[in-house]
C-alpha cells in the first residue's frame, strides 16, 4: 500500500522536490514523517534502478535540504520533549512512532545525497548528544538518528567514527543492566541500541564490529546473573556477524575481517551463564539460540574449531572436528532438548529426557585416556537450572540424578566440577523438603536424598587426588558454617562427611570451621537432630584431622563445644570411640612447649597435656580484687574435668592390653593438686577466693561428667575411685561451706553465685554418701544442723527499725537458699532428718515467716558496692525472686511432711502451732499472690505447695480452687514456647488439677471446679495439636493414678474415673495431621531412634515419648488392663464404647463423602479399633444396647480400612453370641436403596461363616437361612455384589457339604457348575481378573478373626495393608517401649500367629480406597463404596459404546463424527464447560470427564451454554482411563495426546485418522507419565513465543478444529 501512496504522489508531479517541499510544510503528524519516508524511499529505489528521470540532478539537493530543514529539526525536536513516562500513553507512543518514521526517512536522505558527507555529519552531532548523557528520549532518538545513518558511513574513511559510534552503543546496550536501575525510557535506548543500531553498525564490519566484539571482551569476569541479559543481546543481534558465515573461509580476507565468537572463552561463559543463571525465560531463550546457531555454523563450515577454557589448560568450552561430526552433533541435539525441556518446568515432561543427561556424559568422557572431552561446566548448566527451579520436585529429582553420577561411571577431576559441589549443589542441599521419603517407603527407613548423598561424597572424595582433597574438604565444612542450617540438612551432611574413609586431610583450620558448623547447629530446637549432627561432626573430626597439625589443647577446644548432655557423654559408644582415638594418636598430636611429664610413670603426651592442665588451672590467678571479685567462668572447669576423664579413659584401654598401669594412679596424679587444695579448704582460711572457687566447681564437673550414659555406674572403676577421692575430703569441704555460709562471709550481690556453687557441692557430698549408705555422724550430717539453726537465726534477725544493709539482706537470701537445699536433700534422702518428725523450731519458724515476703532492696552504703550491684547481672528483682522460690520449696517441704495436720477449712485450728500449714486457706491465697510476682521459671515450688492444698480445700473453698486453677493455666499457656522450663511446670501443673483426689471431689460436688477441669482437660488437648506431647502428659499421668488406685481401691476410683471418661476417649482418637515439615521432622527423629547406640545421640537424651501415638498407646494399655468382672471397671468401660459410637455417628453426619486418609478417616479409623480393643469387656446385656448402632454403622458409606473394622467386629460378636444372628439376618431385608453401598460390608461376614459357627452345635439352619439369602445375591445386577456374594457362597456351599445339608442336593449341580465356570472362566478379562483379586484379598485369604485378634492386627497389620498413611501405623515395638503404663501379666495378644503380618498390600485392597494406581485393569467398581453415578461401564455392560453413541447422534439429527475427547484429567469447571462447548459445535461423538457432577457446577454451565444437553457426556474417572483407552485401542481407535515430549509431532505435520481419541492432560501436571506410555502419538502445537504453554481449553480446540478441518477436505475430497 506504501508503494501506491508513493507513486500515485509521483503522479501528481514530475517535479519530487516539490512534493517533498509540500510534505515538510505542516505539522510533523506521524502519517505525515510516514508519508515522507515512503516518497524518499520510493525515489531511492528509482534511484537504484537508474530511473531516475523525475529531476534526477536536484534529487541530491533536495535530500539534504530535507533533512537539514526538516528532519533534523524535527529529531532535536522530539529529542527534548517528555518521555512520557515509564508507563508509555499515547503521545509516548505517537513520539516513537514519528522517532522510527524519522529515522527511515533520514537514510533515505543520506543515501540519496550521495557520498558519505552528509552521514557523517548527521552521525557525529547524534553521538555527540548521545555522549551527553541527556534525558532518556534525547538517547532514543540519537540512536535511531545512527541506526539510520550509520549503514551509510564508509568502513575505513569513517572507521573512526563507527570506531566510536560503536563503543557508544556497547555502553548504552549494557548499561540498561543493573539492580534497581531506570526503568522505561532507559531502557528503551538500550534495547533499541542493542536491536537495531548494533546489527546496524555490524553490517559496516571492520572497524565497528571490532570495536563492539572488544567492548564485550574488556570485562575480566564472566557476567553474573543480573547482567548476562544485556549481553546476551547483544551476542544474539550480532550473531550473524560474530559467527562466520558458511563459505567465508575459501577467502582469507574474508576471515580476517570478522571475530569468529566461537574461538573466544568470554563468549562461552556468557552463553553458560545465560543457560544457567538467567531468571528470565527470555533470555534463557537468546542463550540456546546462540549456542545452535554457533553449532549450526561449525557443522555447515566442517573446519576444525576449538576454544580452551580461561585457565589455559583443561578441557575445551567448545570444539569441532569433521570426523566427529555426528557424535558432535547428537551431543548438541540432545543438549539443547534439555534445556528446552527445563523450560516447562513440569517433572512429567522432564523425567523422560533425563536418561538422555547420562548419554551426554558418556559423550563427554574419553573412552581411550578417560578425559573430558568437553568443559564439565556444559552438563553443570543443566543441573543448576534444575537445582533452581520453583517445581521443588524437580529440584529434588536433579539433585538425586547429580548424586547417583558416580553409582555408574567414574568421572575425571575436574576443578570445576568440585566446585560445583561446594556451590550450587550444597545451595540446593540447604533445602529440607529434598529429605523427604519416597511414596511407599517406611517411616524411619531414612531419607533416599540422604542416603545418597552420603555414598557420593564418600565415592567422589575417595577419587579426589591428595593434594586436591584437603582443600575441598575445608571449602565444604566452610560453607557449611557460611550460612544457618536447618536440622536435617546439616545433620545429612554431617553424616555423610562422618562416613569418608579416614584420611589426613584437615588441619587447625579445618578444626576451627568444623568447631563454627557445631555452633550452627545450636540454633535448631530439635534436640535430638542437633545431638545426632553433633556426633557426626565429632566423628568427621576424628576421620579426617591429621593430628600432627593440630594440638591437644585445639581438640580440647573443639570438644567442649559438644554439648554433653546431647553428644559426648561419657560411656556412649562416641566416648568410647573418642577415647580409642586419643589413644592411637596420643604421641602424634603437634606438641606444646610448656608439656611437662614429671610424675608420670611413662612419657605420654595425653598424660603429659593433662597434667599440665590441671596444674594450671589450680593456680591461683594473678588479678584478684579482694573478696568481692566476681565468680570465675564454669568453661574452664568443664574442659579440665572433660580431658582428665577422656585420659584416664585411655588409660583404662591401654590396661586391657598391657599392664602398664593400673587407672588408680594415673587419676590420682591428675587430681592430686585438686584433692589437696581440697584437704585445706576447712583449715586453711587464708585460701585465695578464687582458687577455692575453681576448686569446688572442678569438683562438681568431675562428677557430673563421670556419670555413664546409658549404663550401670556399679561397674565403672573411674567412677567409684572419683568418689572415694571426693569422699576423703568431704569433711574439710563441708566445714568449708558452713563457714562461709554461717558467718557472715558472704556479703555482696556476686557471692549470691558462690552460694549457689556451695549448695550445688553440698547436694552433690549428700547424693554421694546416700549411694555408699547414709551414717549418722558422717561430715555432712554433722554440718546439717548447725547450717539449719545458722540460717534460721539470720531470718529472724530484726532490723530494729534500721534500714537493712547490703550485707544482711544477702545473708538473708543465702539462709533462704540453704534451707531449700537442705528441705530438697530431706525430701530425697529421709535418712538426712535430723530428730523426730514432731515440728521443732526449725519448722516452726519457717511456718511463721511472712508469706510472699520481699526483701526491702538496700541503699548501697559504699561504693564498691554501687558499682558491684550495676554491673551485676542479678537485678534485685531476680534475688528476691529467689528468695521467695526457695521460702515456697521450704513451705512444700513442710505441707508434704505434715500434711494429716491441714485441715479442710480454717477455722478447726484456734492456735496453730505451724500457721502456713494449719491455716491453708491462707497459703493458699498467698500462693495466687505468689504466681502473680514471680518469673515463670520460679513458679514450681508453689504449684507442689497447691498439689497438697487443692485437695483439701475443693469442699469448702471451691471459688478459691478455681481461681488457682486458672491462674496456673495462664502460665502454663504462656509458657508454652519455652522449651526448657514448659514440659517441668506442665507436668506439676496436671499433677495438682489432675490430683485423683482433685477429680473425685470435683465429680462428687459436681461444681465450678469440675466444669473448670473439664475445660482445661479440652483446652490442654486443643494445644497439642501446636505443641506435640502435652496431651501426653496429661493421659499418662491420669491413666497412671488411675491404675494404681484401682489396684488398690478398685470400686471407688474408677467409678470416679467414669465422669472423665471423655479423657480417654479423646486419647483414643487423638492424633493431627501434620503439616509435611512436621513430619518430615519426625519422620528423620524416628529415622535416628532406629539407629540405636550407634548414634550417642540416642543414649545420651532421653526418650520423652512426646509423639502423638503415645497418647493412643497411652490410653490403649490402660483398657486393657481393665477387667470386665470388675462392675466399676465394666461400667467405666460401657460408657466409653457409647461414646465411641456417638462420637463415630457424629462424624459420619458432619461429613458425608470423605476423602481417604482426611481427618474424618483417621478419627473413624481410630474408633473402631478402641471399639476392638475393649471387645472382650462387652457382655451380652450390653451388646443388646449397641447392637443395633454397630450394624448401622455398616449401612454408613465408610473407607475400606473402616469397613474390615466393622465387619471384624460384627464377625466376633456373632461368633460370641450366636443369639444375634436373627438381627444380621434382617440386615438383609432393608430396602435396596440402603444396600446398594453396604451390602457388601454384610456378604464379607458371611464369608468368614464358619467363625461365626464355632460355638454352635446346631449349624444346619444357620447354612440354610446364609444360602438362601447369598443365593439371591448372586443375581444382584452390580458387578461387585455378584463377586463379594460368590465368595460368601463358596465359603458356604464348602461348609453345606461338609456338615451334608440334604435339603441342598438337589442344587448342587447347579451350584457347582455355576462355582466352577466362574474359577475357569475363558480368556484374560477383567472379570477374570477381579475373581482372582477377590479370592487373594488377605480378608477373604489370610485373615483369621480369632487368631489374628491382636494390637499388632488392629494397630499395624490391617491399617498397613488396607492402604492407611503410615501416620496411623502403630509398631508393636512402640507399645513395649512405652513403660509408664504396665502390662497385665495375663495379657498374650501383643504379636499375631498367622501370615498376614507377610502379606502386602494387595490390588483389590487399593481399589477399595479408591486409589489412583492407574494400572490397566483398575475397576471403578471398588474404587470407593460412597459413588452415587453409576461408572461408565455398568451404565451399558452390553451395549458397545460406539452404537451408544451413533444412536444419540442420529437422534439429535447431527453428523456423525469418530471424534472422543477425553477430558477425564482436566479440573476446573471452566474448562471442562469450554471443551463441552468447542465438542458440540463441531460435531465431536462424545465428550468423557472425570465426574458428570461438573455438569452442575455454576462456572461450567456459563461456559458450555446447554451444549451438554446436545452433546453425549461419558464418566470415566481417572483410575479408569487406562482400561477405557485399551478398549477404544481394540476398537480401532488412535490415542492422541496433546504434550509436549521428545518425539512429539507438530500439529501441521500430522494427518488424522477417522478414528481419532482425543487425550487432554490436567492444568498443572499434563499427561500422567503412565498414561503417555499408552498414547500413540503425541501432538504439539508449534509455538512462537517465549510462554511455552497455553491453557488446556485452548488447546483442545485447536486440536478438535484440525481434526474437523482435515475431516472435512477428505469429504470434500471423496465427493468431488
Amino acid at each position: 500500500m506504501e508503494w501506491v501512496l508513493a507513486e500515485a504522489l509521483l503522479s501528481q508531479s514530475r517535479d519530487p522536490r516539490v512534493l517533498l517541499g509540500a510534505l515538510c510544510r505542516g505539522e510533523a503528524s506521524a502519517e505525515r514523517v510516514e508519508t515522507l519516508c515512503f516518497l524518499l524511499q520510493r525515489l531511492e529505489d528509482e534511484e537504484a534502478r537508474g530511473g531516475g528521470g523525475r529531476g534526477a540532478g536536484a534529487l541530491p539537493e533536495a535530500a539534504r535540504e530535507v533533512a537539514a530543514g526538516y528532519l533534523v529539526p524535527l529529531l532535536r525536536g522530539l529529542r527534548g520533549r517528555p518521555a512520557g513516562g515509564s508507563d508509555p500513553g499515547p503521545p509516548a507512543r505517537h513520539r516513537r512512532r514519528v522517532l522510527r518514521a524519522a529515522g527511515a526517512a533520514l537514510r533515505s536522505c543520506a543515501r540519496l545525497a550521495g557520498g558519505s558527507q552528509l552521514a557523517a555529519a548527521l552521525a557525529e552531532e547524534a553521538l555527540r548528544d548521545l555522549l551527553a548523557g541527556g534525558p532518556a528520549p534525547g538517547a532514543e532518538a540519537a540512536v535511531e538518528v545512527l541506526a539510520a545513518v550509520g549503514p551509510c558511513l564508509r568502513p575505513r574513511e569513517d572507521g573512526p567514527l563507527l570506531e566510536r559510534v560503536a563503543q557508544a552503543a556497547l555502553a548504552l546496550a549494557l548499561a540498561a543492566d543493573g539492580d534497581g536501575g531506570e526503568a522505561g525510557p532507559a531502557e528503551d535506548a538500550a534495547a533499541l541500541a542493542a536491536g537495531r543500531l548494533l546489527p546496524a553498525l555490524g553490517q559496516c564490519g571492520g572497524a565497528a564490529l571490532r570495536a563492539v566484539w572488544d567492548g564485550l571482551g574488556a570485562a575480566g569476569a564472566p557476567p553474573g546473573p543480573g547482567r548476562v541479559g544485556p549481553r546476551l543481546l547483544v551476542l544474539s543481534a550480532l550473531a550473524e556477524r560474530l559467527l562466520p558465515e558458511p563459505g567465508a573461509d575459501r577467502d582469507p580476507r574474508t576471515r580476517e575481517e570478522g571475530p569468529d565468537a566461537r574461538r573466544c572463552w568470554r563468549f562461552w561463559r556468557t552463553v553458560q551463564a545465560g543457560l544457567a543463571q538467567a531468571q528470565d525465560a527470555l533470555t534463557r531463550k537468546r542463550a540456546r539460540y546462540l549456542l545452535q546457531r554457533a553449532v549450526e555454523v561449525s557443522a555447515e563450515l566442517g573446519a576444525r574449531c576449538a576454544c580452551g577454557p580461561q585457565e589455559g589448560n583443561g578441557p575445551s568450552l567448545f570444539w569441532w572436528s569433521e570426523k566427529k561430526k555426528d557424535e558432535l552433533l547428537k551431543f548438541w541435539e540432545n543438549y539443547i532438548l534439555i534445556m528446552e525441556t527445563l523450560e516447562g518446568n513440569q517433572i512429567h515432561v522432564i523425567k523422560p529426557v533425563l536418561p538422555k543427561l547420562n548419554s551426554l556424559f558418556e559423550y563427554a568422557v574419553s573412552e581411550e585416556n578417560g578425559n573430558w572431552l568437553f568443559h564439565p561446566s556444559w552438563h553443570m548448566c543443566i543441573y543448576k537450572r534444575m537445582f533452581e527451579s520453583e517445581n521443588k520436585i524437580l529440584t529434588k529429582e536433579g539433585v538425586l540424578h547429580f548424586l547417583e553420577l558416580y553409582e555408574t561411571k567414574v568421572l575425571p577431576f575436574s576443578p570445576e566440577f568440585s566446585e560445583f559441589i561446594i556451590g550450587p549443589l550444597m545451595d540446593a542441599l540447604s533445602e529440607s523438603s529434598l529429605y523427604s521419603r519416597s511414596p511407599g517407603q517406611l517411616i524411619g527407613s531414612g531419607s533416599p536424598l540422604g542416603l545418597k548423598l552420603q555414598k557420593f561424597l564418600v565415592t567422589y572424595i575417595s577419587l579426589l587426588p591428595e593434594e586436591i582433597k584437603s582443600s575441598f574438604l575445608l571449602k565444604c565444612i566452610q560453607k557449611m558454617s557460611s550460612r544457618h542450617w536447618c536440622a536435617i540438612p546439616i545433620l545429612f551432611l554431617s553424616k555423610a562427611l562422618a562416613n569418608v574413609p579416614r584420611c589426613k586431610a584437615l588441619g587447625i583450620e579445618a578444626l576451627l570451621a568444623l568447631r563454627d558448623v557445631l555452633q550452627c547447629t545450636m540454633i535448631t530446637h530439635q534436640i535430638l537432630l542437633r545431638g545426632a549432627a553433633q556426633c557426626y561432626l565429632l566423628q568427621t573430626a576424628m576421620n579426617l584431622v591429621d593430628v600432627e597439625k593440630v594440638s591437644l589443647s585445639d581438640i580440647s577446644t573443639f570438644l567442649m563445644c559438644l554439648r554433653q548432655e546431647e553428644s559426648l557423654g561419657r560411656g556412649t559408644s562416641l566416648w568410647t570411640e573418642l577415647c580409642d582415638w586419643l589413644r592411637v594418636n596420643e604421641n602424634c598430636f603437634r606438641r606444646a612447649s610448656d608439656c611437662s611429664c614429671v610424675g608420670l610413670p611413662e612419657t605420654s603426651s595425653l598424660n603429659a597435656y593433662v597434667k599440665n592442665l590441671v596444674q594450671e588451672y589450680m593456680k591461683s590467678p594473678a588479678l584478684e580484687t579482694g573478696e568481692n571479685c566476681f565468680m570465675p567462668d564454669w568453661f574452664e572447669a568443664k574442659l579440665v574435668a572433660m580431658m582428665v576423664l577422656l585420659a584416664v579413659d585411655v588409660e583404662g584401654m591401654k590396661s586391657q592390653y598391657s599392664e602398664k598401669r593400673r587407672t588408680q594412679n594415673v587419676l590420682r596424679i591428675f587430681l592430686d593438686p585438686l584433692l589437696e587444695s581440697l584437704m585445706k579448704l576447712g583449715t586453711n582460711a587464708y585460701m585465695p577466693l578464687l582458687k577455692t572457687d575453681r576448686c569446688l566447681q572442678l569438683l562438681v564437673k568431675l562428677l557430673h561428667t563421670c556419670m555413664l550414659k546409658g549404663s550401670s555406674t556399679q561397674d565403672d572403676e573411674v567412677s567409684t575411685l572419683l568418689q572415694n577421692f571426693v569422699m576423703s575430703t568431704a569433711e574439710s569441704i563441708s566445714e568449708f561451706i558452713l563457714r562461709r555460709l554461717t558467718m557472715n562471709e558472704l556479703s555482696s550481690v556476686s557471692d549470691l553465685d558462690r552460694c549457689h556453687l556451695y549448695l550445688t557441692v553440698l547436694t552433690e557430698l549428700i547424693n554421694l554418701h546416700s549411694k555408699v549408705g547414709w551414717k549418722r555422724g558422717n561430715p555432712i550430717w554433722r554440718v546439717i544442723s548447725p547450717l539449719k539453726n545458722a540460717s534460721i537465726r539470720h531470718l529472724q534477725e530484726m532490723d530494729h527499725g534500721q534500714e537493712p544493709t547490703l550485707g544482711t539482706q544477702v545473708q538473708r537470701v543465702i539462709s533462704m537458699a540453704a534451707l531449700a537445699t537442705v528441705c530438697e536433700a530431706t525430701d530425697r534422702t529421709p535418712e538426712v532428718q535430723l530428730g523426730s518428725l514432731e515440728a521443732g523450731p526449725t519448722e516452726r519458724c519457717l511456718s511463721a515467716l511472712p508469706l510472699n515476703h520481699t526483701l526491702q532492696k538496700p541503699h548501697a552504703e559504699e561504693e564498691s558496692s554501687l558499682c558491684e550491684e550495676s554491673s551485676s547481672s542479678q537485678g534485685w528483682g531476680k534475688i528476691v525472686a529467689q528468695y521467695l522460690h526457695d521460702q515456697w520449696v521450704c513451705l512444700s517441704f513442710l505441707l508434704k511432711k505434715y500434711h494429716t495436720l491441714i485441715p479442710t477449712s480454717e477455722g478447726e485450728v484456734l492456735e496453730p502451732i505451724l500457721p502456713a500449714v494449719q491455716m491453708p486457706v491462707r497459703t493458699l491465697q498467698a500462693a495466687l499472690e505468689a504466681l502473680t510476682v514471680l518469673p515463670s521459671d520460679q513458679v514450681l515450688p508453689v504449684f507442689h505447695c497447691m498439689k497438697i492444698l487443692v485437695p483439701k480445700l475443693l469442699t469448702s473453698s471451691e471459688s478459691l480452687c478455681v481461681e488457682s486453677f486458672d491462674m496456673a493455666w495462664k502460665i502454663i499457656s504462656a509458657l508454652s514456647n519455652t522449651q526448657l522450663i514448659f514440659w517441668s511446670n506442665l507436668k506439676a501443673f496436671v499433677q495438682f488439677v489432675f490430683d485423683t483426689k482433685v477429680l473425685t471431689t470435683a465429680a462428687k460436688i459436681k461444681g465450678q471446679a469440675y466444669f473448670k477441669i473439664k475445660e482445661i482437660m479440652y483446652k490442654i488437648i486443643e494445644m497439642s495439636a501446636i505443641k506435640t506431647g502435652v496431651f501426653n502428659t496429661l493421659i499418662s499421668y491420669c491413666c497412671k493414678s488411675w491404675i494404681v488406685s484401682a489396684s488398690n481401691v478398685s470400686q471407688v476410683s474408677l467409678s470416679t474415673a467414669k465422669n472423665y471418661s471423655e479423657l480417654v476417649l479423646e486419647a483414643c482418637i487423638f492424633g493431627t495431621v501434620f503439616r509435611r515439615d512436621q513430619r518430615l521432622i519426625q519422620d528423620v527423629q524416628t529415622y535416628i531412634e532406629n539407629l540405636g547406640h550407634d548414634c550417642a545421640a540416642n543414649t545420651v537424651i532421653e526418650n520423652t515419648k512426646r509423639e502423638d501415638h503415645y497418647v493412643r498407646i497411652c490410653a490403649v494399655k490402660f483398657l486393657c488392663l481393665l477387667d470386665g468382672s470388675n462392675m466399676s471397671h465394666k461400667l467405666f468401660v460401657e460408657d466409653l464404647a457409647i461414646k465411641l459410637l456417638d462420637k463415630d455417628e457424629l462424624v459420619s453426619k458432619s461429613r458425608t463423602r470423605y476423602y481417604v486418609n482426611s481427618q474424618q478417616h483417621r478419627v473413624k479409623n481410630r474408633i473402631w479399633q478402641a471399639l476392638l480393643v475393649i471387645f472382650p469387656r462387652f457382655d451380652q446385656n450390653f451388646l443388646n444396647r449397641i447392637i443395633d448402632k454397630i450394624f448401622h454403622a455398616g449401612f454408613i458409606n465408610n473407607q475400606a480400612s473402616i469397613k474390615y473394622f466393622i465387619e471384624w467386629i460384627i464377625i466376633l460378636i456373632l461368633h460370641k453370641f450366636p443369639q444375634f444372628l436373627s438381627k444380621f439376618w434382617d440386615c438383609f431385608s432393608y430396602g435396596e436403596e440402603n444396600l446398594k453401598t453396604s451390602i457388601c460390608t454384610f456378604l464379607s461376614v458371611l464369608s468368614h461363616l464358619d467363625i461365626i459357627t464355632q460355638n454352635v452345635p446346631e449349624k444346619k439352619p444357620i447354612l440354610k437361612q446364609a444360602f438362601i439369602i447369598v443365593l439371591q445375591w448372586c443375581f444382584s445386577h452390580n458387578f461387585s455384589i455378584r463377586l463379594y456374594a460368590l465368595v460368601a457362597l463358596k465359603k458356604i456351599w464348602s461348609m453345606c457339604k461338609t456338615w451334608h445339608v440334604e435339603e441342598f442336593d438337589a442344587l448342587t449341580s447347579v451350584i457347582e457348575s455355576s462355582l466352577s465356570q466362574v474359577e475357569n472362566m475363558p480368556g484374560a478379562g477383567n472379570a477374570k481378573k477381579n475373581w482372582q483379586r477377590i479370592q487373594e484379598h488377605f480378608f477373604f485369604e489370610t485373615f483369621h478373626p480369632l487368631k489374628d485378634y491382636c494390637l499388632e492386627t488392629i494397630f499395624y497389620i490391617l491399617p498397613r495393608l488396607s492402604g492407611l498413611v503410615e501416620d496411623e501405623w502403630i509398631a508393636i515395638g512402640k507399645f513395649a517401649r512405652f513403660t509408664d503404663i504396665p502390662l497385665d501379666s495375663g495379657f498374650q495378644w501383643y504379636l499375631s500367629p498367622t501370615q498376614l503380618c507377610e502379606r502386602k498390600p494387595g490390588d483389590w485392597a487399593q481399589q477399595d480406597i479408591g486409589s489412583n494406581s492407574g494400572e490397566a485393569d483398575d475397576q471403578s467398581e471398588w474404587t470407593d463404596v460412597q459413588k452415587k453415578i453409576i461408572p461408565w461401564k455398568n451404565n451399558v455392560p452390553d451395549l458397545d459404546l460406539e452404537l451408544v453413541f451413533q444412536d444419540r447422534v442420529a437422534k439429535l439429527g447431527k453428523s456423525i463424527s469418530r471424534l472422543i475427547v477425553v477430558a477425564s484429567l482436566i479440573d476446573k469447571p471452566t474448562n471442562l464447560g469450554g471443551l463441552c462447548r468447542t465438542c458440540e459445535v463441531f460435531g465431536a461423538s462424545a465428550l468423557t470427564v472425570g465426574s458428570l457432577q461438573c455438569t452442575r457446577d455454576k462456572q461450567f454451565q456459563c461456559l458450555s451454554v446447554s451444549a451438554e444437553q446436545w452433546l453425549p457426556l461419558v464418566e470415566v474417572r481417572p483410575p479408569q482411563l487406562i482400561d477405557f483407552l485399551q478398549q477404544k485401542k481394540a476398537e480401532g481407535y488412535t490415542v492422541i495426546g496433546v504434550e509436549q515430549t521428545a518425539r512429539s509431532v507438530d500439529l501441521t505435520q500430522y494427518s488424522f485418522p477417522e478414528r481419532s481419541l482425543l487425550l487432554l492432560g490436567n492444568e498443572r501436571e499434563g499427561i500422567p507419565a503412565n498414561l503417555i506410555q499408552q498414547l500413540d502419538v503425541c501432538v504439539e502445537i508449534p509455538q512462537q513465543g517465549i510462554i511455552r504453554s497455553l491453557n488446556v481449553h485452548v488447546s483442545g480446540a485447536l486440536l478438535i478444529w484440525e481434526y474437523t478441518r482435515q475431516q472435512l477436505l477428505k469429504h470434500g475430497d471423496t465427493e468431488s
